[in-house]
């Protein structure tokens, strides 16, 4: 994540009107919470925890795959409204999930709990969902005219850890090994690459 800021920092500063697309994964796992959230909630956890640049509740960073995507606003269309631009990237993943034969959609607005500390629990209309069950949370900040968006494709997850971590019953997720059981984290990120390799128009997507 100290990547992806520095990536904004260097966008912002050499005002770049190119894309910046990452995809990268966690080891060991990590917990990481929102910009505004409270930093003494896992205080007795011995898992690490850090803070991102981008809102939200906390996640936890462990079998999962994490995407991250800079771009001047400028570049996506209705890009300064915050739900349209979250709705034209989280299409980019959404349209990956097509290449492999599943078809995902964005959530549907849910009242907020102010007890769900848990960030995939949430649900607003710029999430990605399969069936109705989030896969795909993601968050987002501004800089002078630019954003970082990125987020978490759950891979798999274990339950009774985030259920011991968060102190909430998990239920409303699913994962990309529930729905492709045979696919591989290595088949996954590859197929992934050559797709935004292959995106028409694109600017430059690392």
């Amino acid at each position: 994540m100290q990547i992806d800021s520095d990536l904004l920092e260097a966008a912002v500063k050499n005002k770049s009107d190119e894309a910046v697309f990452r995809l990268y994964g966690w080891s060991p796992m990590c917990i990481s919470l929102g910009r505004n959230q409270k930093s003494d909630i896992f205080s007795d956890s011995d898992i690490d925890c850090v803070r991102r640049l981008t809102g939200g509740r906390a996640l936890l960073h462990d079998d999962e795959v994490t995407y991250s995507f800079i771009s001047p606003v400028a570049n996506i269309p209705d890009g300064e409204s915050v739900i349209e631009s979250y709705k034209y990237i989280s299409g980019i993943l959404i349209d990956f999930f097509k290449t492999l034969g599943i078809d995902l959609n964005y959530g549907e607005n849910k009242k907020i709990d102010a007890k769900y500390e848990y960030c995939m629990l949430l649900s607003t209309g710029a999430d990605v969902c399969y069936q109705n069950k989030k896969i795909i949370g993601s968050a987002q900040c501004r800089k002078n005219g630019y954003i970082l968006q990125h987020g978490s494709i759950l891979f798999g997850y274990d339950k009774k850890l985030l259920e011991s971590l968060f102190h909430e019953k998990i239920s409303g997720i699913t994962t990309v090994t529930e729905i492709m059981p045979n696919i591989t984290k290595e088949f996954f990120i590859s197929e992934f690459e050559k797709f935004i390799t292959n995106l028409p128009n694109k600017r430059t997507l690392v």
